[in-house]
């Protein structure tokens, strides 16, 4: 049995946790007042900082506790949460990152440099201790009920198991000792005689007075990740009756044996409506946190890998089933019918769920942007309201990991070039604070992801001259606005007039243009002038598997994936006749030029009489391709092809047909780029 090593749960955990902390200092820099935030970011910080302590980061326990503290200094109401505090907790939460990540290249100095401004900042506010301390009436009514005039005194006792589970008892009443002045007495009543004990189980416990004047919640959080692992009782020292929580339930003789125990039926009959499920494994660093969750559905961590594994077995599994097909449908063996029958449905449905499996919502990838706006914002002193609409839309996970670099750029374009500085925004009657939407929606089998800005717009005439600069185009040529716009993706293009950290030298829209093509996807831009810009990238939902139009040009056989395809039609000899040599095809009054796959291909043999046209399109741009035959859908399982075959452009892949033999995977965007580049060359005549 494979055996997890605990640090490598604690990153994995505190990955998450710091995801979370992002997400609430984001949410907390736009309402400094929400407490619910507050209280958010107190508790990711203190369950980083005690399961750091308690699996060896002790590095990361040390530069954590001062950032707890100043939260903790927040929900008291002692300091204010503002801008400057969100913005230096969010470069710690970086820190702490790095610290977990890689310690020994962390550089201590950095650390030292964030946890001396927070303290400068933290100092700022102190002056508000005095003031904040005067609770108004209404609020003091309750003061005595929160927090323990005089102290508290605290009885609490350990499941057996809880050391097994990673816990340490003493580590807690360190905790305590933190709040104030404690005097610790343990209860030695439940230890078996020397010969029958086990060191790994607890059988200690304790009763804690506390002399501090502090709330009970504060008590609360130090055990906050192992309540379900024990039996705590809190009372204020003046009152000498504790306060029974949840938990375990301990034997009543020895329960009454204790200073200060609860009613033996107070405890009863609460520890009848919490019953406590015996537990085989210690509850994970952010088990607080999920367990709020477990109302909207269970969940279960996989490595990516693993479901990378499972899809290639399902692709398999799809070709063996086409192949099993292919062979039950020659012959005339009703019961091999049936079975293959049979066999394809359950492999439909398991192809179906395993990509549903991989499938995550859009959300998860949206969310690591609010950073690099907020971020890009402060930087450039251009204020940018960030906003997110369709974070529920599902892409396959290798989809979403790809598409993350393309939409770094294109948000840095947008702050840096598209969103006008305040005083540009003021003069044309804008409002100070400039706007950015990303979106992603369903259309089709396709989803479109789509950055919109408020901004200037493009400017048309700067990108023109810029091209006939580098001589992307000859002077006075006949462009459309859509084809000026397209040079903003060619290699080395830029506007910028200055190189700076973020925008100048040009690769940034490239890099967008190369990824997207890559994943079978198109790019469409649209400005308005003094309005804005978009960007939408369409793209497929999945790489793995895909509907696709088998095709037969000469003796081989090829794949056109079906979300590309408009429409099929005849080639007619009165369309060659009309064509006149220039390979344009008049489509219901619009001129759409073709490519012969045959050509291009150089298939061998002479070709079908009747040659059909499939008008396929992308971004927009539309144009045919010849092929000799039509033989119909087929489900398609992509293989990737090897690095000998890179410089082959016209093909994004392969897959297996059911009867064993390979067939190219045809890349309709560089097909279409071939045909309107040769449709630039030959412009039609008027039909």
């Amino acid at each position: 049995m494979m055996e997890l090593d605990p640090a490598a749960t604690f990153r994995q955990e505190a990955a998450d946790l710091l995801d979370s902390l992002e997400t609430v200092l984001l949410d907390l820099g736009q309402t400094p007042a929400d407490r619910d935030l507050i209280d958010a970011a107190f508790r990711a910080l203190h369950t980083i900082k005690g399961s750091g302590a308690m699996f060896g980061f002790d590095r990361v326990a040390a530069f954590t506790h001062d950032f707890e503290t100043a939260f903790d200094l927040i929900r008291k109401g002692k300091i204010d949460a503002n801008h400057d505090i969100v913005t230096v907790s969010l470069s710690a939460r970086d820190y702490i990152r790095a610290l977990i990540e890689a310690p020994d290249a962390t550089d201590p100095i950095i650390g030292e440099a964030i946890v001396e401004e927070l303290q400068r900042l933290i100092g700022r506010g102190d002056a508000k201790g005095a003031a904040g301390a005067a609770a108004p009436p209404a609020a003091a009514a309750g003061a005595s009920l929160a927090s323990g005039q005089g102290g508290w005194r605290i009885t609490l006792a350990f499941e057996e198991q809880i050391l097994r589970n990673g816990a340490n008892p003493l580590a807690l009443l360190d905790d305590l000792r933190e709040l104030g002045p404690c005097t610790v007495l343990p209860d030695l009543a439940r230890l078996p005689a020397l010969a029958d004990l086990d060191p790994e189980s607890c059988l200690i416990g304790w009763t804690v007075t506390l002399a501090a004047d502090c709330p009970r919640e504060a008590i609360e959080d130090v055990f906050m990740f192992v309540r379900d692992e024990m039996r705590l009782a809190i009372a204020p020292l003046a009152e000498g009756v504790p306060d029974v929580r949840p938990g375990f339930t301990l034997d009543m003789a020895e329960a009454a044996a204790e200073p200060a125990a609860p009613r033996p039926e107070a405890l009863s009959a609460e520890t009848a409506s919490h019953p406590l499920p015996g537990k085989a494994a210690p509850a994970p660093a952010g088990a607080e946190l999920n367990r709020r969750a477990e109302d909207k559905g269970s969940t279960v961590r996989v490595q990516a890998e693993r479901l990378d594994e499972l899809m290639d077995r399902v692709g398999e599994l799809v070709i063996a089933q086409a192949r099993l097909s292919q062979l039950a449908h020659s012959g005339t063996d009703l019961a091999i019918k049936a079975i293959a029958e049979e066999i394809e449905r359950l492999a439909s449905g398991l192809r179906d769920s395993t990509m549903g499996v991989r499938m995550v919502p859009m959300g998860s990838l949206f969310g690591r942007f609010r950073r690099l706006v907020h971020d890009l914002s402060r930087d450039l002193g251009k204020p940018v309201d960030f906003v997110t609409v369709g974070e529920d839309t599902e892409m396959d996970k290798t989809m979403i990991e790809r598409l993350a670099d393309p939409l770094v750029h294109l948000i840095r374009n947008a702050i840096d070039h598209g969103i006008e500085s305040r005083e540009a925004r003021a003069s044309t009657s804008k409002s100070a604070t400039g706007r950015i939407e990303l979106s992603a929606r369903y259309v089709g089998a396709q989803v479109l992801v789509t950055v919109q800005d408020d901004g200037a717009g493009l400017d048309t005439a700067r990108i023109r001259a810029k091209a006939e600069e580098q001589g992307l185009v000859q002077p006075g040529a006949t462009l459309s606005e859509q084809e000026i716009h397209q040079f903003l993706f060619h290699p080395g293009f830029s506007t910028a007039r200055t190189i700076s950290a973020l925008s100048g030298r040009g690769v940034g829209m490239d890099v967008v243009k190369r990824t997207i093509e890559a994943m079978r996807g198109a790019i469409d831009l649209t400005t308005i002038p003094g309005h804005g810009s978009s960007v939408t990238l369409r793209l497929p939902l999945t790489l793995a598997i895909i509907d696709g139009l088998l095709i037969r040009v000469g003796e081989g056989r090829y794949i056109i994936p079906l979300s590309a395809v408009e429409e099929c039609i005849e080639l007619t000899a009165a369309d060659e006749a009309r064509s006149r040599g220039r390979s344009f095809l008049s489509v219901r009054g619009e001129l759409v030029p073709f490519l012969r796959l045959r050509e291009l291909f150089d298939a061998q043999g002479a070709a079908d009489p009747h040659q059909k046209v499939i008008v396929t399109a992308i971004g927009g741009t539309r144009i045919g391709l010849v092929v000799d035959q039509i033989i119909g859908s087929h489900q398609t399982v992509i293989k990737s092809l090897s690095k000998l075959h890179a410089d082959v452009t016209m093909f994004s892949g392969a897959t297996i047909l059911g009867d064993g033999t390979a067939a190219l995977i045809l890349d309709v965007a560089q097909l279409v780029s071939l045909g309107q580049g040769r449709a630039d060359d030959r412009t039609p005549e008027a039909a």
